[in-house]
């Protein structure tokens, strides 16, 4: 017979954890009648509480463990600047874990940070979409063991923890509004990140866009570029298909390689196609044409997620209350793009 969890009661009086938690700690949070009836169906099935991570947690590492799938991407290079500034001034260090877009990997490693090693955990997740459900039941387990957690961009629909994330829809909608603006007609939408939430809400903007200003959307110009595939065989098919005179990339190093195909096929940035990237980064700034990008501020959400982490730890905001904040984009206006009509 399986050993009880906090889980399992969660399931049974259909509660979240934190409250079966809260009642069987005999919180003055939870209403007397049910504190009771968990406290005795607890005691009724033998449930003990694991004390070896609880043990754990109360000993501070003074570290945190930052977990991410991609060091690669300029974005999380800025976030990571910016945990490291706030763990600093709190008198923090940070661990940090790369996945490689691995949710094998993210799972095994957020199973040892529980081990007590750190106090919490930030981390942007490698599942995709059609994982979260079995990624929020992993997260779920977790908890159990009162890991604080801030996830951050790439978040789940697991709402036991606190999130800092981007405007996605907003950021969408604000690449397509000004190339249009700018004169574009035939707007593609390039993704490397297809299979992301993040990427489908940046998509759900663009279409926004298209039908604001009465442009027919063309699903043949939305784009997905796996990491398998020939980069320039996929954009040869696109500018093939039919004229394109702007481009949207989803990432800063995608749209550079993009440009470099673009210019290689004899079109000139931005007379003849526009272009804007996500991620304001050093590439950005330096290359020929310098390129226009939706900043998403990832000092800033660094920094925000580490002071609420820390926060959480040391208990000076509610370490059941959880909140979602939201980042806004910046459009950062250079070469790449053709000035406003």
């Amino acid at each position: 017979m399986s050993k009880l969890k906090l889980k399992d009661i969660a399931k049974h009086f259909d509660v979240s954890v934190s409250t079966v938690s809260k009642a069987i700690n005999d919180s003055h949070e939870v209403s007397l009648s049910l504190k009771k009836k968990i406290q005795s169906y607890a005691n009724k099935h033998h449930y003990r509480p694991n004390m070896v991570a609880l043990n754990l947690r109360q000993r501070s590492t003074k570290t945190i463990g930052v977990v991410i799938p991609n060091i690669l991407n300029y974005f999380f290079v800025k976030v990571l600047y910016g945990i490291e500034k706030i763990a600093d001034e709190r008198g923090y260090s940070i661990v940090t874990c790369i996945t490689n877009q691995s949710f094998e990997k993210e799972t095994k490693t957020l199973e040892y940070l529980n081990t007590g090693v750190v106090d919490g955990v930030i981390f942007s997740t490698a599942a995709e979409e059609s994982q979260f459900e079995n990624h929020s039941k992993y997260l779920e387990e977790l908890t159990e063991s009162n890991l604080p957690i801030v996830m951050f961009d790439r978040a789940t629909d697991f709402d036991s923890c606190d999130k800092v994330v981007v405007d996605d829809f907003e950021a969408g909608y604000k690449a397509a509004k000004y190339l249009i603006k700018t004169g574009c007609k035939a707007l593609a939408i390039a993704t490397p990140i297809n299979q992301s939430k993040i990427s489908r809400l940046r998509i759900e903007g663009y279409k926004k866009a298209l039908k604001e200003y009465n442009i027919s959307l063309d699903k043949k110009l939305i784009v997905p570029i796996s990491n398998k595939e020939d980069i320039e065989l996929t954009m040869s098919f696109l500018l093939n298909y039919k004229k394109i005179d702007g481009i949207i990339i989803l990432d800063e190093i995608t749209a550079v390689k993009v440009m470099k195909i673009v210019q290689k096929r004899g079109y000139k940035i931005p007379e003849d196609i526009s272009i804007i990237g996500f991620t304001n980064g050093q590439l950005s700034r330096y290359v020929s044409p310098s390129l226009t990008t939706i900043s998403q501020h990832g000092t800033h959400i660094g920094e925000t997620t580490a002071k609420i982490l820390i926060d959480k730890i040391e208990r000076k905001i509610p370490f059941d209350a959880y909140e979602t904040t939201t980042v806004k984009t910046s459009l950062v206006v250079r070469d790449s793009t053709k000035a406003l009509k």
